[in-house]
């Protein structure tokens, strides 16, 4: 499945047709789930537990939800938003991530 496709599909179950009231539920949902994320990281490394990976992987499959609603209440496509995100990292990182480029940034 690509982005565009997973967009679509996730629309499926997205409420309200609003775009302003679906940027507003993404920016929610993604404070929400991101804590989630965030959750299963404390868990593990600071009260002992196993890392779940499973509920990891649901709570970023949960992001991702979030994120393909902002795209859609901004009528771009994910595919859009990750090429403009990798042309912004290649151009900031044209070698690779480097930590002296990221301390002294220009871009």
């Amino acid at each position: 499945m690509d982005f565009n496709e997973y967009q679509m599909k996730a629309m499926r179950t997205a409420t309200g047709s609003d775009s302003e009231e679906l940027l507003l539920n993404t920016a929610l949902g993604l404070c929400g789930e991101s804590g989630e994320v965030a959750d299963q990281l404390k868990k593990h490394i600071f009260q002992g537990h196993e890392l779940n990976r499973k509920k990891l992987e649901m709570e970023l499959g949960d992001v991702l939800w979030y994120l393909a609603a902002g795209a859609e209440a901004l009528g771009i496509s994910l595919e859009q938003i990750a090429k403009g995100n990798i042309a912004k990292l290649e151009k900031r990182y044209p070698n690779g991530f480097e930590c002296e480029k990221s301390i002294n940034r220009t871009i």
